[in-house]
């Protein structure tokens, strides 16, 4: 068997506490959000600033100003994701639909813009999407687009799996060259099957903090999938 890539482990942070216990157990990257309430909106210039300072890892921040996937003010996405530029940030995450579960192209490619190049994650939205393929194959030109992060249903990656295995085989084809990135509702015993797929980069959020939202990420929850993966 030849020898496969490290898998990327993305672990959500809110705050510092997080970003350095996320960190400690092994997170490569960390996706930051505010109010998970509302499945995790952009959070503030600040918060940012302080977990860059805090930790080494790749931060990804999430651009999301309201509940739900579509865009709202596109005016206000844009001039958010130009502060985050400004002090610093330069990994994000975002995705937008329409009303009819199509993609909003004109909101991401005005924010995409503001982004100059930067590398980003198209979010969840694409598990509700009306066609995952045609949203594909229209964001397949935008630049710095890398990863889509996907349960393969918006129900979770147990209702997913089917999709995400059939997308994995795809990997190379037009729509399909940004990475398989797994999360929500990923538990460990998830994982075989998955990186027997030749998927290699997983998301959690709940899954690294045993209090649930109400408590902090757990460097030791985290080095668990960071030993699981690296099996």
């Amino acid at each position: 068997m030849s020898k496969r890539k490290r898998a990327v482990l993305e672990v959500i942070a809110l705050g510092v506490e997080d970003a350095v216990a996320a960190e400690a157990g092994g997170a490569d990257r960390l996706e930051l959000v505010t109010d998970m309430a509302a499945d995790g909106l952009t959070p503030a210039v600040e918060t940012f600033a302080g977990i860059r300072a805090a930790v080494d890892v790749s931060l990804r921040v999430m651009l999301r100003l309201t509940d739900g996937f579509r865009a709202g003010n596109t005016d206000a996405l844009v001039r958010v994701a130009g502060e985050l530029r400004t002090a610093g940030a330069d990994e994000f995450v975002l995705g937008f639909l329409d009303e009819h579960g199509g993609l909003d192209l004109d909101a991401v490619e005005r924010i995409v813009a503001e982004l100059d190049g930067c590398r980003w994650t198209f979010h969840r939205a694409i598990d509700r999407a009306a066609d995952r393929d045609a949203l594909r194959k229209q964001l397949a030109e935008l630049p710095g687009l890398d990863a889509y992060l996907t349960a393969g249903s918006p129900a979770g990656v147990d209702d997913g799996m089917p999709v995400l295995l059939t997308e994995a085989a795809r990997r190379g084809e037009p729509g399909y060259e940004p990475e398989v990135m797994v999360g929500g509702g990923l538990r460990l015993d998830h994982v075989p099957p998955l990186r027997a797929a030749g998927i290699d980069a997983f998301h959690i959020g709940g899954a690294a903090r045993p209090d649930g939202w109400s408590g902090p990420v757990s460097a030791d929850s985290v080095r668990q999938w960071r030993t699981i993966l690296d099996a």
